[in-house]
């Protein structure tokens, strides 16, 4: 086996496999994402990615990509319902995001969940030469970093955690919670998106595993040093500008307003179908804007993208039902012919549709109840180009730490969420372009290559990676 001295560790691989008019599978990169911030490195370093494909049975050998070796992991129907399904999206993912629903605990997941995170640490100490830097990225592998550092203490090793950390209230309920902790501070570095999330990590060492900690490090009683951090994630704000540039994109958000009826105002809202995205009461704040005469149908419309997610769990399919429930509620009320309250898109979209999308909204609903990042507030903005357009965003998405100029809004006050979105269909357009221009100022400052850099800089590579982040 080839080794890399770049080793990137994730759930999924940067890849989606399409069927060919022939029937052959065919497999190509992901738009957007990790795999192009990591670009300028991996010109010039040797790395592997190693990810499930996302369907179950053997792992297939996959070509290159680019210059990245992939290296694909199996999982078995079961591992992925107890290890995917069960431990880390139904036990870790509600914990994580303040118990919005209430987690299920199941002995035998967390056992499954131990043997994938012990197939994907293997798969790690393989692929990496000999004192590699090795990247683990998600709460679907919080113990890799444990377990590759029990195989070979010569290596870095990174995790980042791109969803919300809990605080310890929450954390201690976990029944296999030291082991967890253990399984981070396996790293060099353990990055959060937000501060709160670090400090709620050094606590959570510091009660559970007795270490000694401050918001900065952590060190355990072996001796071994983890440092600790905030790294907001971002996105690449100059390729998504030019997208939403491109005349074909325009075309098609001119084409996407006519048929919505050419409306004074288009309110957007583009979630995974997700119960802590807030989309029942993102749906609820506009049937009553509605009803209280605040908006008007043939004037101002609505379209929710809920892109399908995690249809096999129970409580995803319950979720479903009751937001088409909703939906339909709502148009039945107050929708007429040929003009409904509520345009519901419950598939997924491509980057250009995407762009163009964002192009016709008028006013942008980010509203989840719980959110590490949510790079869809970011991906708005990269693509208001002329400095239009209002953002509606929740407190509680990491992006309002960034984007405070934003309309924010407390997702839960259903007062509150109305009265902002009031806010932002009646702004002075001046005032919209002065907020929309100070956001789009930090983003193209803050966008994914910079937090590339500042992770891959703390983690402390040495030159031979940090030097080609260099724009």
């Amino acid at each position: 086996m080839r080794q890399s001295s770049l080793v990137v560790v994730a759930m999924r691989l940067p890849i989606d496999d399409d069927v060919a008019r022939d029937g052959a599978c065919e497999w190509r990169r992901s738009p957007g994402g990790l795999v192009n911030a990591l670009h300028p490195i991996l010109q010039h370093t040797p790395t592997t990615w190693i990810g499930w494909t996302g369907s179950t049975g053997p792992a297939p050998q996959l070509p290159d990509l680019d210059s990245v070796r992939l290296h694909a992991v199996p999982l078995s129907e079961e591992e992925f319902a107890e290890h995917y399904e069960g431990f880390a999206n139904s036990t870790l993912w509600p914990l994580y995001h303040d118990a919005v629903e209430q987690p299920v605990y199941h002995r035998k997941w967390f056992q499954t969940y131990r043997q994938v995170n012990e197939r994907f640490a293997e798969a790690a100490d393989a692929c990496a030469e000999p004192g590699a830097t090795v990247w683990v990225q998600d709460y679907h592998l919080q113990l890799v970093p444990g377990l590759l550092r029990e195989r070979r203490p010569d290596l870095r090793i990174g995790f980042f955690m791109h969803v919300p950390f809990p605080p310890p209230e929450l954390f201690v309920q976990l029944p296999r919670r030291a082991e967890l902790l253990a399984g981070m501070l396996g790293a060099d570095l353990v990055g959060f998106q937000r501060e709160q999330a670090a400090h709620n990590f050094a606590q959570l060492a510091t009660k559970v595993l007795g270490a000694r900690a401050t918001d900065r490090r952590i060190e355990l009683a072996d001796g071994h040093l983890v440092r600790i951090g905030a790294f907001p994630v971002s996105i690449d704000m100059a390729e998504l500008a030019a997208l939403a540039q491109r005349p074909e994109v325009a075309a098609r958000a001119t084409q996407i307003r006519h048929d919505l009826g050419d409306p004074r105002r288009v309110i957007l809202a583009v979630d995974r179908l997700d119960y802590t995205k807030g989309i029942e009461q993102r749906l609820k704040a506009y049937s009553e804007l509605i009803a209280g005469g605040h908006v008007k149908v043939h004037d101002t419309v609505m379209v929710q993208v809920a892109v399908p997610s995690r249809e096999r769990v129970a409580q995803y399919r319950i979720l479903r039902d009751r937001v088409e429930r909703e939906v339909g509620r709502i148009n039945g009320e107050f929708s007429r012919v040929g003009e409904p309250a509520v345009h519901y898109l419950n598939r997924p979209f491509d980057r250009a549709e995407l762009a163009a999308l964002y192009r016709v909204a008028d006013i942008m609903a980010v509203t989840p109840l719980r959110d590490g990042m949510n790079l869809v507030a970011k991906e708005y903005v990269a693509t208001r180009f002329d400095h239009t357009g209002a953002l509606v965003l929740s407190e509680f998405a990491g992006a309002a730490a960034e984007f405070d100029r934003a309309y924010l809004v407390n997702p839960h006050d259903l007062d509150g969420l109305k009265g902002a979105l009031i806010r932002a269909i009646e702004a002075d357009p001046a005032d919209v372009a002065e907020r929309m221009r100070a956001m789009r100022a930090h983003l193209a400052e803050h966008d994914i290559h910079a937090w590339l850099h500042r992770y891959l800089t703390a983690l402390d590579t040495g030159e031979t990676l940090v030097a080609h982040l260099k724009r």
